[in-house]
C-alpha cells in the first residue's frame, strides 16, 4: 500500500501525463504552465477546495477561478477524478463542440465558474465572487453562504494591469476568502519575465493590504501550510507565490520558455513519462487508485452538503430569512416592480431618470448592488451610495461599491458578481469610458452574465469636455458585441421600461446608454404602449395620419425628440416615428412584429442617432438615409455644438425632405 504522499506525488504525475497527452493529441495548448501549476492546484482541489461532488451548481460550494486560462487542461485533468468530465472529454480537448475547450468556458464546462483567458479577468472576477460572499455571508450567515474563492494565475496574469486595480480593490475591501496561488515559473510565451517585468510582488501585495507568502510552489508540505495560513488570515486576502519551474519534470523542456505555448514532440513525451513513472507508450493513463485516492474525501464532502442541507431547513422557519433566502435564489424577472411617476411637463436627463429608479429600487430589490467608476455625483449613483452604505471591512451590509478611477477592474468585478448568483450587480460611467472596460463588457456578454453596465454622458451632448469625454462609436461598438443588449432610452418612462426589460434578463448583460441633458417626456396617457414597446426593442411611437405613412423615420435616445419636432416641420410628407431603444431587442422579434413597425410596402425610411450611422443601414438600405455623426467633437456649449452639426430640427427636416425627395 503506498503511503499518502508517494501516492499525491503519483497523481500529480498522472496529471503531467494527461496534460501532454491531451495537448499532444489536440495538436495545441499549453503545457509547461500546467505542469508547473499541477502541484499547487491538485493539492487544493484534493484536500480544500470544499464542492458537492454530486452537484457542481451548489449555493455554498467554494469557487476556483483558473485565471491563467491557457492551462485549460489542468483543470480539466483535476474535473476529470472529480468525476465531472469523461475520458472523452479530455480526448476530445480544443475540438469543436467539447466540453473542454482551449479556455475554460461557463456553460460548456460544469465545474468551470467563468470564461477565463484573456489575462487578469479571472482574478478580477474572482474578486467579484469574493465580494459576493461577503455581502451574502453577512445577511445570510457563515453557515448558508461562507465559502472561499480561490484563483490560480500565472507570471502573465498578474502583470495585466486589471490584475493590480483589482487587487488593490480586494485589498482596500480585506476580502479575507479570497485566495491566489501564483505560480511564478518566471517564464511566458515569449521569453522568460525577466525581460519585461523586475515588479517584487511581495513588497506589491503587501503594500495593497494583502497577507503574502512565498514558497516552494511544488513542494506539497508547503503548499499545505500556506493554504492554511491563508484560510486562517481573516482580514486580509492572500496570495500564496509558488516558485515553481516551468514544465516541472519534462525530460529537457523543464525550464524552456518554449513549452509555454506548443505541445511537446512525442519523444519528449515518452522520456518525460519515464522520468515521471508512467507507462511511456500509454496514453491518458489514469491507474484507479489515483482516482480513489483523490475521491477519498468525497463522502465527508457529501455528508457537509447535507447538514448544510439540513441548516437551510432549519433557517427557512424564521421568516426575515426565508425572506431573504427568497430574494438571493428568486429567478430574474419574476418580481413585479413599481417605477417613478415622471411628469410629462418637464424635461429631465436619461441619467436623472436612471438615478430616479435606482433609488426607488433600494427598498423593492434588498440585494441590488454596484457603484460607480469616481462619478457618483455625475452617474446619479450618490444617493444610492449614501443611503445603502460603502461596503467595506467596517461594513459587510454596505451595497455600494466605490471603484475608484477604474472601469476595467469595475467592469470585471461586476462580472464576477452577476457570475456568482444571489445578488443583482450594476455599474457606472461614461459611455466614453466604456472603451476602458470594453473586454470585460465582451466577457459579460460571452458568458451570458447579467450584468448591468450603466453608460451616461452618451453623445457629444457632454459638451464643454470636448471631444476627449464625447462619444461616437462607443454605441455602435457595443452593438456590434454579440449576445449583449445595448439600450439607448428616448425619455424618463423609456429609461424605466429599459431598467425593467434588463433585470429581467438571465442570460446576457445590458449596456444602458443615457443623456447628460434633458429630454421632453413622453406622456404615458398618449403613449400607453411604450413598456410593451421598449420591451420589444422598437415601437411605432407617433403614426402618420390617417395611419397610411409615406415614410418612416427612426431614433433612438436623445434624438427621438429632435425626429419627432422635424416631423411637424414636414407636414406634406405622411411621417411614422419609430423610437427603436434597443436594436439587439427589435431584431429579434417576429418576423410579423417587425413588419408591423417598418412596413415592407413603405420602403423609404430614414434614421437618425448622434453616433456612427453605419449600423442604421440595415434599416434604411442606404447611409445617403442616415443622419449620424462620424467625426470627433469639440469643446463648446452642448447647444452650440448641436447647431454645428446640424442636430436641430430644421436641419434634420431639410434633410430628410432632400433625400425623400431623391428617393
Amino acid at each position: 500500500m503506498e503511503d499518502c504522499a508517494a501516492i499525491d506525488v503519483k497523481a500529480v504525475n498522472v496529471v503531467k501525463g494527461l496534460i501532454m497527452d491531451a495537448t499532444f493529441k489536440a495538436k495545441s495548448g499549453h503545457p509547461g504552465g500546467a505542469m508547473s501549476s499541477a502541484d499547487m492546484a491538485y493539492v487544493l482541489f484534493k484536500d480544500y477546495l470544499r464542492f458537492d461532488p454530486a452537484d457542481t451548481g451548489w449555493f455554498a460550494r467554494d469557487r476556483f477561478v483558473l485565471s491563467a486560462g491557457h492551462e485549460s487542461m489542468l483543470q480539466y485533468a483535476l474535473l476529470y477524478l472529480r468525476g465531472v468530465l469523461t475520458m472523452d472529454d479530455l480526448k476530445a480537448f480544443r475540438q469543436f463542440g467539447s466540453r473542454t475547450p482551449g479556455h475554460p468556458e461557463n456553460g460548456e464546462t460544469p465545474g468551470v465558474e467563468c470564461t477565463t483567458g484573456p489575462l487578469g479577468q479571472g482574478f478580477s472576477m474572482a474578486v467579484g465572487m469574493a465580494v459576493a460572499e461577503e455581502m451574502l455571508r453577512a445577511r445570510l450567515g457563515a453557515d448558508i453562504a461562507g465559502h472561499y474563492t480561490y484563483v490560480l494565475s500565472s507570471d502573465g496574469d498578474v502583470q495585466a494591469p486589471v490584475f493590480f486595480g483589482s487587487a488593490a480593490l480586494a485589498g482596500l475591501w480585506g476580502l479575507g476568502r479570497l485566495i491566489v496561488l501564483f505560480d511564478k515559473n518566471k517564464v511566458q510565451l515569449a521569453s522568460a519575465t525577466s525581460v519585461c517585468d523586475a515588479t517584487d510582488h511581495k513588497k506589491l501585495f503587501e503594500s495593497l493590504g494583502w497577507h503574502v507568502v512565498e514558497i516552494d510552489g511544488n513542494n506539497h508540505a508547503a503548499i499545505r501550510a500556506a493554504l492554511d495560513a491563508a484560510r486562517a488570515e481573516k482580514a486580509k486576502p492572500s496570495i500564496i507565490i509558488g516558485n515553481t519551474i516551468i514544465a516541472k519534470g519534462a525530460f529537457s523542456m523543464e525550464g524552456n520558455h518554449e513549452a509555454h505555448g506548443a505541445p511537446f514532440k512525442e519523444a519528449e513525451i515518452q522520456a518525460t513519462k519515464k522520468r515521471l513513472g508512467l507507462p511511456e507508450d500509454e496514453t491518458f493513463f489514469v491507474p484507479e487508485d489515483v482516482v480513489s485516492h483523490f475521491r477519498a474525501r468525497f463522502p465527508a464532502l457529501a455528508e457537509g452538503r447535507a447538514a448544510w442541507g439540513k441548516a437551510l431547513s432549519q433557517r427557512l422557519a424564521d421568516g426575515a430569512f426565508a425572506a431573504l433566502w427568497g430574494e438571493a435564489t428568486r429567478p430574474r424577472g419574476e418580481r413585479a416592480l413599481s417605477w417613478p411617476v415622471f411628469d410629462p411637463a418637464k424635461a429631465v436627463a436619461t441619467r436623472s431618470a436612471w438615478g430616479a429608479c435606482l433609488n426607488g429600487l433600494i427598498d423593492q430589490l434588498p440585494l441590488f448592488v454596484g457603484g460607480s467608476a469616481d462619478l457618483d455625483p455625475s452617474n446619479m449613483t450618490e444617493k444610492f451610495r449614501d443611503t445603502t452604505g460603502i461596503f467595506g471591512k467596517q461594513n459587510r451590509l454596505g451595497r455600494a461599491l466605490c471603484f475608484g478611477v477604474r472601469e476595467f477592474p469595475m467592469a470585471a468585478i461586476t462580472n464576477g458578481i452577476a457570475l456568482h448568483g444571489g445578488l443583482t450587480a450594476f455599474s457606472a460611467t461614461f459611455l466614453i469610458f466604456s472603451d476602458y472596460a470594453r473586454n470585460a463588457l465582451r466577457m459579460a456578454a460571452l458568458q451570458h452574465a447579467p450584468a448591468l453596465h450603466v453608460f451616461t454622458h452618451d453623445s457629444f451632448y457632454v459638451g464643454e469636455d470636448g471631444p476627449t469625454h464625447e462619444p461616437i462609436e462607443q454605441a455602435s461598438s457595443l452593438r456590434l458585441i454579440p449576445n449583449m443588449l445595448v439600450m439607448r432610452p428616448a425619455d424618463a418612462n423609456e429609461t424605466a421600461a429599459c431598467l425593467e426589460t434588463a433585470l429581467a434578463q438571465a442570460a446576457r448583460p445590458t449596456c444602458l446608454l443615457l443623456t447628460r441633458q434633458n429630454l421632453p417626456i413622453l406622456d404615458p396617457a398618449a403613449y400607453p404602449g411604450l413598456k410593451e414597446g421598449v420591451a420589444a426593442g422598437g415601437y411605432v411611437l407617433d403614426e402618420a395620419p390617417g395611419g397610411k405613412p409615406d415614410m418612416v423615420l427612426l431614433a433612438s435616445g436623445s434624438e427621438v425628440s429632435l425626429a419627432q419636432a422635424a416631423a411637424k416641420l414636414l407636414p406634406e410628407i405622411a411621417i411614422r416615428v419609430v423610437s427603436l431603444p434597443c436594436l439587439e431587442l427589435f431584431n429579434e422579434q417576429p418576423e410579423a412584429y417587425k413588419k408591423a413597425v417598418l412596413p415592407p410596402e413603405v420602403p423609404f425610411r430614414f434614421a437618425v442617432e448622434a453616433g456612427r450611422p453605419e449600423l442604421w443601414c440595415q434599416y434604411t438600405g442606404s447611409l445617403d438615409r442616415v443622419f449620424g455623426i462620424a467625426h470627433f467633437g469639440a469643446s463648446a456649449p452642448a447647444g452650440k455644438l448641436a447647431e454645428a452639426y446640424g442636430f436641430t430640427p430644421e436641419n434634420l427636416a431639410a434633410k430628410i425632405k432632400a433625400a425623400y425627395a431623391g428617393k
